[in-house]
């Protein structure tokens, strides 16, 4: 069944989509980039990191899981919602351990990479937590490092949604919410080095990685080292020219 054609404007700009799709899906096939941390191709929305947070006709609205209608006008790019863009990235950084010159992930970290791309450089207004979490090194083969995870349940529905297993999960409530295995350790669970779970682009930061594998790719050949993320969305619209 074919669905229905809609159209409506991303920053005065129309795009072209249909129903069923969110937002977001819209404006990357029209090449706009919204940012976002939480939300990646293949898995199920659930707009928990609410960088991707736009306006819709003067409302916010989490890009990843609004669906998209005829006529709306949205909002993405203004100083009001880039200030909040860098709130929310400057926190995930203070609330966890992100030491990027000793991290494996330096270069292809999505964090890293988000902060580098919405101008952060100066020290944050926020003060550092400084938690101390477990370090998980039970399985042979896969490392979780949980004072660098941001909570993003991308690993949660890659086990559920593509793994067909529970391997990780939400443990806690509120600023005590963090993500557990199921089992007392890695080792424990049923997770295999080829399971989406734990593939690499799954987590978007360093907290799970492989062993003996660390800075595989030399600086300068790093995935964020050469072009700023959601750079291959925005080739879709210069590469149509102009319409």
């Amino acid at each position: 069944m074919k669905r229905r054609a809609i159209e409506f404007k991303i920053d005065g700009i129309t795009v072209k989509g249909s129903a069923g799709q969110t937002v977001m899906d819209v404006a990357d096939q029209a090449g706009i980039y919204i940012p976002r941390l939480c939300d990646v191709e293949g898995l199920e929305p659930q707009g928990s990191c609410r960088v991707c947070t736009v306006k819709v006709d003067g409302r916010p609205a989490a890009a990843c899981t609004q669906p998209a209608a005829h006529g709306i006008d949205v909002i993405n790019n203004t100083p009001e919602i880039l200030s909040y863009r860098r709130d929310l990235i400057k926190m995930l950084f203070q609330e966890g351990n992100h030491l990027c010159s000793i991290c494996e992930a330096s270069g292809r970290c999505e964090l890293q990479a988000m902060a580098y791309r919405l101008g952060i450089m100066e020290p944050a207004k926020y003060p550092y937590l400084q938690p101390v979490r477990p370090i998980d090194a039970s399985h042979p083969d896969i490392l979780l490092d949980k004072n660098r995870c941001i909570r993003c349940g991308r690993c949660i529905r890659a086990s559920q949604q593509i793994d067909r297993k529970n391997v990780f999960g939400y443990i806690g409530r509120g600023i005590n919410k963090r993500v557990g295995v199921d089992g007392r350790n890695l080792a424990d669970t049923d997770v295999d080095v080829n399971d989406s779970a734990v593939a690499p682009g799954t987590c978007p930061v360093g907290c799970i990685i492989m062993k003996r594998i660390g800075f595989h790719e030399p600086i300068g050949q790093r995935k964020y080292d050469n072009a700023p993320i959601g750079s291959e969305i925005e080739k879709t619209r210069s590469g149509r020219g102009k319409e």
